[in-house]
């Protein structure tokens, strides 16, 4: 009866534990908490590199204003492992806001820190968005705004350098211009031209900034003609840059989606030191890409430049090829004419287009990570291009701009969380279900669960289990009460403990619950042995219970507990049936006493008298 009631048990546990509708996932540790499911395809386990993935899902680029409808949080940063199972959620530590070009950051600390655009709020009058820096704990450390004047935090790029003292961001501005060179005299329009900033990670102060106006010319564009209508503020968006980094010369290198231009920046006075690509490139080559993403230096020493990007081919008008691929090309400028020639390009898996969004990133292993950003869809590839890996989220209504890779440890500083609840229907079949969850911890292998006959008792250790998802579930046969549970690494090393819980339990008449009383909690050392798994339980004085009493001792200690145990819980209705037997012994005795007296004092009748008795008795029918 027992085992077929726990597996009911466990079987309902884990559907409500992870109850979902088809895209989201549902904790019972943090209820209001959605995460975002992947679907992974794994097609080469063995070669897949090591690492998490970053990922920002949202489901609208601009905030959505404020609502009195209660919304559970979904979006923003977001950190999942190889399997697509959920590390950290950061949609409630960041209110649900949009987060963007979120990464590892090192070289701020001897350990890792993370990074991420926080969105302007939904009006974007005061709170114009942030470069957010986060400690491996979570904990923000840096929140940088940009200066008035820049507009409001681009969503593009926020690169804190190597150097760990500046940061990249890019910039959008707006002038209202003339269209003279378009053959419009007297005609003007609001023009958006795009930037970049450099940003000490301190203070904020803008080092250095450029613009696109008056630098790059008005007919480099393929996303305006001379046709087209004069616009209001903020106007045509002819470049639109999308990435910005820098070589260690200082020279910065850009992406201008609409120009179909990667562009090389002098540091020294901001003109324009070569283009690559688009209808004025500086150089001979034998491909095509257009609507790029995400342009980067791999390596750069002033005369010869290996950068990579995310070759889109297509925006959401036209395509210039059939599939979005991932590009590795080699510049050389050291002699005329200027080359650029292809050294890796990695097909999109599915060989379809993004046309939007989207980064190419090149891992420690010289494996390419690239996120293809409609509905969070990613894909590694070996240094060679096979394909090991492809994942997209289950729901095409989220997507996110960019996604990376990194080996990374998570420390979260709060303890994990823990919900335990008691259920049965009677006194043969109570369990006690724990659920267990840390937010952000990378490194737990198991969990380890205790439980206490009191606040002032020590821990029993109850049992364990591994950690194979973002949530755990653990059921202990009988009613624990005060509730904890240990993160343990590989190493059998103590991460961090939850706080202590007292367990749940149901309104037990309501339930159906059929015993002869309400259950109460149990002494867990009644029902466990007093030790963990690797021996005896260390409490917090210090003490191993094996240091104060020898094991048949602390077994006979246990067996007369249980008995007692089992007094109380019967005593009372043994004193009942008790009372009813002794009154019943009263009655029966004082009726056998009264029976034989009488019996005693009665006359024994004649047989005449019995004739007699039958004579008048017979019925006229019978004479």
């Amino acid at each position: 009866m027992l085992f077929p009631s726990i597996a009911l048990l466990w079987l309902c546990q884990t559907v409500l534990a992870q109850y979902s509708s088809d895209d989201l996932m549902s904790f019972v540790t943090l209820p209001d908490v959605r995460a975002v499911k992947f679907n992974v395809h794994h097609h080469n386990r063995d070669r897949i590199s090591p690492g998490y993935w970053f990922v920002t899902p949202y489901l609208h680029i601009e905030p959505d204003a404020p609502s009195s409808l209660y919304e559970q949080y979904q979006i923003g940063p977001h950190i999942y492992d190889g399997e697509g199972r959920l590390i950290w959620s950061g949609a409630q530590q960041f209110d649900n806001r949009n987060a963007f070009d979120f990464r590892v950051v090192n070289g701020l600390s001897a350990d890792p820190q993370l990074s991420f655009i926080l969105n302007h709020a939904w009006d974007g009058a005061e709170d114009t968005g942030y470069g957010m820096i986060l400690t491996n704990d979570y904990k923000v450390e840096r929140k940088l705004p940009l200066r008035r004047d820049l507009g409001i935090f681009d969503i593009h790029e926020f690169k804190v350098r190597e150097d760990g003292k500046t940061a990249l961001v890019t910039v959008y501005l707006s002038h209202e211009i003339g269209l003279d060179e378009y053959g419009r005299p007297g005609e003007k329009t609001w023009l958006e031209s795009g930037g970049f900033a450099e940003l000490d990670i301190n203070t904020a102060e803008v080092i250095q900034w450029w613009d696109s106006y008056n630098r790059i010319p008005l007919p480099e564009t393929v996303h305006y003609s001379p046709n087209s209508p004069v616009e209001g503020h903020p106007g045509w968006d002819y470049v639109h840059i999308n990435s910005i980094d820098k070589n260690e010369i200082g020279d910065y290198l850009i992406s201008a989606r609409f120009t179909n231009t990667i562009y090389l920046i002098s540091c020294m006075d901001g003109n324009i030191m070569w283009r690559l690509g688009g209808k004025y490139s500086d150089f001979e080559q034998d491909f095509t890409f257009s609507k790029q993403h995400d342009a980067k230096f791999i390596e750069s020493n002033g005369t010869h430049h290996l950068i990579s990007f995310l070759n889109n081919a297509s925006d959401e008008e036209f395509n210039e090829e059939n599939q979005s691929s991932s590009m590795f090309v080699q510049l050389d400028t050291s002699v005329k004419p200027w080359t650029a020639r292809v050294v890796k390009r990695y097909i999109r898996p599915d060989y379809q287009l993004s046309r939007l969004r989207g980064n190419t990133q090149l891992l420690p292993n010289a494996h390419v990570f690239t996120c293809w950003s409609k509905g969070g869809y990613i894909s590694e590839h070996t240094a060679e291009g096979e394909a090991v890996l492809e994942a997209n989220f289950t729901s095409p209504r989220y997507s996110s701009y960019r996604a990376y890779k990194f080996e990374f440890t998570g420390r979260p500083d709060t303890p994990p969380d823990l919900v335990a609840s008691v259920y049965g229907t009677d006194e043969t079949n109570i369990v006690t279900t724990v659920w267990v969850s840390w937010n952000g911890a990378t490194d737990v292998a198991e969990w380890h669960f205790y439980a206490q006959a009191s606040d002032f008792h020590d821990p029993v250790f109850v049992g364990k289990a591994p950690r194979v998802d973002f949530e755990t579930m653990f059921i202990g046969a009988g009613y624990l009460d005060w509730v904890t549970a240990k993160a343990v690494d590989v190493n059998g090393t103590v991460l961090g403990t939850s706080e202590v819980h007292r367990s749940n339990h149901p309104d037990w008449k309501s339930t159906g619950y059929r015993g002869k009383s309400s259950p109460r909690p149990l002494n867990p050392s009644t029902l466990y042995e007093s030790g963990d798994a690797e021996g005896d339980y260390l409490a917090d004085s210090g003490r191993k219970s094996s240091d104060a009493i020898d094991a048949e001792t602390q077994k006979t200690i246990s067996v007369l507990n249980l008995t007692y145990e089992n007094i109380r819980s019967i005593g009372a209705a043994f004193s009942f049936v008790l009372l009813i037997c002794l009154f019943c012994g009263i009655v029966a005795s004082y009726m056998v006493i009264r029976g034989w007296r009488v019996r005693l004092y009665q006359r024994l009748g004649r047989e005449s008298a019995f004739a007699d008795e039958r004579v008048r008795l017979r019925s006229p029918h019978e004479d």
